[in-house]
């Protein structure tokens, strides 16, 4: 962490704050300091708020709450009306990328204008993103992320195939199973890559949160109670399918050691969430291997400080906690922010938000346990097997790099192999790269390193003007 969290600044008109994402973790971190009289600049790439688990419908869609988030959907309510009172008091900034970021500033694309944003203080609230594995198959038309499969029914209300397989593991896939269900699609199984034996044994740390496990339940019986097969302990194998006509199925080898096949149109595939860090890699934020869920996250103090000062994070982007988490840890950020400005905090709160987040903590702990990332797939991987989608790098010559050139390291292996060099900048393929690597070099994949983040972070149109804000 920053040696000194004091920030010293000058602005006679006051702190120049810019939160980036209005998902729950913003949208709390907005209101917050909205609340002690500053008004920030929330930056947020989507055309509304919510973030991903309470993404909004295009405006004149009238789907009703309880269709679009289930469980979740008196959350999503107060998240979005606590979001439309703030709307007009602060700076707000839909359909806007940061896209890059050097020292106070922070460079934005919107509708074809290139913007630079001044800023004393930055709090990244960015959220996260599918982690996948690879499968042999996965790049053929019809098979999407778990993220992609909500965004589809939320934004869209269609489905992304006629006959919907969900695999890989983690809450998110039961939650996006069930959404299907709900909204009338036929799913035609749920596979999921965790034997029941691990939920067991996280069992006590899971229930540090008995109302989401309840929720969980809740989920799972409604897939039962749609007479959707449910599949635990299965080894994915391939997706069936051609380039012509796209997916038509997918094959795993069971728990008991049969093989299932299961005809299908669309699969969509998962396993938990990976931390969105690139902002914070590009402003020098240090960030740390963590154990319990086998990827680098953001190194952050208990109330968001990362270790540059002046820059700050929250939500899913700093600490894979869920929505609920998100929401608590955008206030306390605020708090922290507001302490590092010498203004007054009501610290009985900030230590009741404090205590709260170390009970969510743990559940986070005991999640990673009952769903964990299948790093032995990487290895079993065949090596015709796409690994990067983008640019259609399989793992056999992946692990070519790694034999021939010595390539142990992801960014050297990107550099020879174009692995993690293609539209989703390693996104969806880095952490399953490395996994490759790793297992192919006989070494811990902590060892060989995280892909760096590079700007622009994600893909621009070619800009036409620049403005000064």
């Amino acid at each position: 962490m920053a040696t000194s969290s004091r920030l010293d600044v000058q602005n006679p008109a006051g702190p120049r704050v810019v939160i980036i994402g209005a998902g729950p973790a913003g949208t709390r971190c907005a209101e917050t300091l909205l609340a002690a009289g500053i008004k920030p600049i929330l930056i947020d790439e989507n055309r509304r708020d919510g973030g991903q688990i309470y993404r909004r419908q295009p405006q004149g869609f009238k789907r009703d709450y309880s269709a679009l988030y289930g469980t979740e959907a008196a959350k999503a309510r107060d998240l979005h009306e606590s979001f439309d009172r703030l709307r007009k008091q602060i700076d707000y900034r839909p359909d806007t990328l940061a896209w890059n970021l050097t020292q106070g500033e922070l460079c934005c694309a919107s509708q074809g204008v290139h913007t630079v944003v001044e800023y004393d203080a930055l709090i990244l609230c960015a959220g996260a993103t599918d982690r996948l594995m690879p499968i042999k198959g996965w790049q053929l038309a019809g098979t999407y992320s778990l993220g992609g499969a909500q965004i589809a029914l939320k934004s869209q209300s269609v489905s992304i195939g006629s006959r919907v397989v969900f695999m890989g593991s983690g809450p998110l896939l039961y939650l996006v199973a069930s959404q299907y269900v709900k909204a009338g699609a036929d799913v035609a199984a749920v596979l999921d890559t965790s034997p029941f034996s691990k939920r067991i044994g996280a069992m006590p740390k899971l229930l540090a949160r008995p109302g989401l496990l309840f929720n969980g339940m809740k989920l799972l019986a409604q897939l039962y109670s749609a007479k959707v097969p449910v599949h635990l302990g299965v080894q994915p194998e391939e997706i069936i399918g051609s380039e012509q006509d796209g997916v038509t199925g997918v094959r795993v080898k069971l728990a008991n050691g049969n093989s299932l096949t299961i005809d299908c149109d669309a699969l969509a595939l998962g396993y938990h969430l990976r931390p969105e860090t690139q902002l914070a890699d590009l402003a020098g934020c240090g960030l740390r291997f963590d154990d319990a869920s086998g990827q680098w996250v953001l190194a952050v103090d208990e109330e968001g400080r990362t270790s540059v000062k002046g820059v700050y994070a929250a939500g899913d982007g700093a600490k894979i906690r869920g929505a609920d988490a998100a929401e608590q840890a955008g206030r306390l950020v605020a708090m922290a922010l507001l302490d590092d400005l010498g203004r007054p905090v009501d610290n009985s709160r900030r230590e009741e938000v404090r205590k709260n987040l170390l009970v969510m903590d743990r559940f986070r702990v005991g999640l990673a346990e009952a769903f964990p990332w299948p790093a032995a797939q990487a290895a079993a991987l065949p090596d015709e097997a796409i690994v990067c989608r983008c640019e259609m790098i399989s793992a056999g010559e992946l692990r070519g790099v790694v034999r021939e050139k010595g390539a142990c390291e992801v960014n050297r292996a990107k550099a020879f192999s174009r692995v993690g060099m293609g539209r989703c900048q390693g996104r969806y393929c880095s952490q399953a790269g490395a996994e490759v690597i790793a297992a192919e070099a006989g070494v811990p994949v902590e060892q060989v390193g995280r892909q760096r983040g590079q700007a622009p972070v994600k893909p621009l149109s070619m800009l036409v003007d620049e403005v000064v804000s």
